[in-house]
Order: C-alpha cells, then structure tokens, then sequence
C-alpha cells in the first residue's frame, strides 16, 4: 500500500521553510477565469515574511504579457515579485532561427511571442519552422484535427518549437489542449520538437536569476518550493532541480487524485502518486495560507 503524502491545511504550516516560491499560474493561481479564494492573500503573506514569490509558467507569451492578464483577473501585484514564463526562454530559440520562414501555429492571443523579433513568416506548405503556441482554437479543437498537418510537416521534415509543454489545462472546469498534446502528437509520428518550459532546465535557470536580481544573493535549491497541479511539469521540474514540491490536487488531476464532493480520498491519492512515482513534500487542494 503507498504511503500516504502530507496533506497540509495552509501552506503557512510549511511556509517558514523556504525562501523562494517557483509558483505556476494556471491551475494554481486561476482558472483562466477568475483567480481562486486564498491565493492573494497566501503569496502576499509569504512575501509579508521576507520570501520572494516567482510566478514560473508555461504561458506561451513573454512575461509582460502575461502580467496584464494576471491583473484582469484579479491577481495584485503585490502578491508577486517577477514572472518567467516558457515564451520568454522559446524567445532565444525563435531568435536563432530568425533567418528562416516561420509558420506560427497557435491563436493570435500569442503574436506578443514575436514582438521585437524579426521574423520571416510563411504559409505552412511553406515554412521552414513551425512555432506552436497552442491549437487555433482550442474550444473546439484537439490534437486529432492537425493530423494532416502534422503529417506535411513531417514529409518536409520541419522542425517544432513549442513554446507550452502543458498537454492540457482546466478552463473553468473544462479540460482544453494546449500545445504540448501537438508536439507530442508530431513526435509520435517521428517528427522533431524542441520542447520549452517546465519541467526542462532552462526555465527553472531563467527563474533563479530572475529571484536573486530581486533579493540580491542567490537562493540555495533547498530553501526553493516549487508550487503545482501538474505531475509532468510542476513535480517532475521541482525532482529535476532539486528543490521542493508542494502539489495543489485540486487542479488538472482532481478525479485522479481523490477528490469527490467532500474531502480528499487520501488512499486514491496516495496510490495516484505512487503510479506516477513522484513524492511532493506536502499535498494541499487549493493554495491557501
């Protein structure tokens, strides 16, 4: 039988641990309509202790696009100290394409990717890059519909970049693709994809820097907790960097991490986490303080 993981009533019980907070966004802090009771205040209060909070997504867009979003929703800026998102670190990989024709392959929510690069772009039967942020329209689409696509792609041999490794995110209680599920769906039919975002290193380097800056000395992985919903991406990134996880079950693993109507299943959680072989330093349904 798994060991069942910590489950936490606030994070202030586990607070006092850390100095620095890699905090993802989607799924943690909003749901892409509002953001989630609790949250403003458990980050705000964390930053009141002397902590330092880096909102670390994988938002396909630069982090000054992102903030703005952040504010319509309700997210002060006082309950954060910078954002690093997977589209600023995809940024360096576009700008070492910049010689070659560029199809972009995602909504134009995300054009603010390019903004002060130059970039050539192209039709798809025509490009020498694909960037994808994401399906064109992810209210009615799945990874299903760019079959042909992908599959053009292939026979041409065209590399991806993808600028969201998220295969899925909650959108007020509706499951959606996002651009990961398509590189995932062109690396399965053998084609190329060079993936950014969590859980890879560069971005955690990028988030590291970006928290020293703030606090003018670096932060030892140790007194570092990253915040979650996404074993592939929040825990597997927080493993691979050393550093500790507190995994909010509430997010896009709710069914399969035991939550019903009432109180977390603490047994189908504890085997959720044991199938998928990740251990978090604490369990909590929704990030509060």
């Amino acid at each position: 039988m798994a060991a069942s993981p910590r489950l936490i009533h606030g994070f202030r019980e586990i607070a006092p641990a850390y100095d620095l907070l890699f905090c993802d966004i989607w799924g943690v802090i909003h749901n892409g309509h509002a953001v989630f009771p609790g949250v403003t205040e458990a980050l705000s209060a964390f930053r009141r202790g002397g902590g330092t909070v880096v909102l670390v997504s994988n938002a396909p867009r630069p982090n000054g696009a992102v903030a703005p979003q952040l504010d319509r929703l309700g997210l002060p800026r006082e309950a954060y100290d910078a954002i690093v998102t997977s589209g600023d670190v995809t940024r360096s990989h576009i700008a070492a394409v910049a010689d070659k024709k560029v199809f972009h392959l995602g909504p134009e929510r995300d054009l603010p990717l390019y903004q002060g690069l130059d970039i050539h772009f192209a039709q798809a039967d025509e490009a020498d890059v694909v960037v994808c942020t994401g399906l064109f329209d992810d209210t009615t689409e799945t990874p299903d519909n760019y079959g042909p696509m992908l599959r053009a792609f292939l026979a041409r041999q065209v590399p991806m970049i993808c600028a969201n490794p998220d295969l899925v995110v909650d959108r007020g209680g509706i499951i959606i693709y996002c651009a990961g599920a398509i590189a995932e769906a062109y690396r399965a039919i053998g084609g190329e994809a060079a993936i950014c975002g969590k859980p890879f290193q560069p971005i955690y380097d990028a988030a590291f820097e970006t928290a020293a800056a703030r606090r003018g000395s670096p932060v030892a992985h140790g007194r570092t907790l990253a915040i979650g919903d996404s074993v592939r991406t929040d825990l597997a990134g927080a493993a691979a960097i050393g550093c500790g996880a507190l995994f909010i079950s509430g997010g896009i693993h709710a069914l399969e991490a035991g939550h019903g109507e009432g109180e977390i299943d603490a047994e189908a959680l504890a085997a959720f986490l044991a199938d998928k072989g990740v251990v978090p330093d604490a369990v909590m349904p929704r990030l509060i303080w």
